[in-house]
């Protein structure tokens, strides 16, 4: 079985309602086979990628600075970039399909790159006002979504 990558995107300071829903989205992640791909830091991206461990998945951040020690505990494989913000076409572009969470400047721009990249993207509970983008409010079906819409289309940019 080929191996996916799904990135989740999201505020690096999230309320703790959203943070529940990218640890389930994290969990899923790992229960469908897939790695899951993130900015490293906190937030979102710290929850999900714990619910991916709990899940006996695997995580990549993909840092903004050069200190591999900054990513959260549950950073499987790291990549210190030193890029800053520009790090977030490397998350976007290493994923077959994106979950975005709601965010500010940081997670609109990866939105705006995986839309360019032609990555499929889902909003959970976010970013309604964007329509090329698939809406849900449940974690699975963000996943399932995330997971077929990867695998109907072939990376681009």
């Amino acid at each position: 079985m080929e191996q996916k990558a799904i990135a989740v995107i999201g505020s690096a300071e999230a309320r703790a309602e959203v943070c529940d829903l990218a640890y389930a989205v994290g969990r899923e992640i790992a229960r469908q086979g897939a790695t899951l791909v993130c900015g490293g830091r906190g937030g979102v991206m710290e929850a999900a990628a714990r619910g991916a461990r709990a899940g006996s998945g695997h995580t990549l951040g993909i840092l903004p600075g050069y200190n591999p020690e900054d990513a959260n505990p549950y950073i499987e494989f790291v990549v210190a970039t030193g890029m800053g913000q520009a790090r977030n076409v490397i998350v976007v572009a290493s994923a077959g399909a994106v979950i975005a969470f709601e965010g500010e400047g940081g997670t609109l721009s990866e939105i705006g790159l995986a839309i360019k990249l032609g990555r499929p993207v889902v909003a959970l509970r976010a970013w309604h006002e964007i329509s090329r983008i698939d809406h849900t409010d449940d974690p699975e079906t963000a996943v399932r979504l995330a997971v077929e819409r990867a695998a109907q289309s072939p990376p681009s940019g």
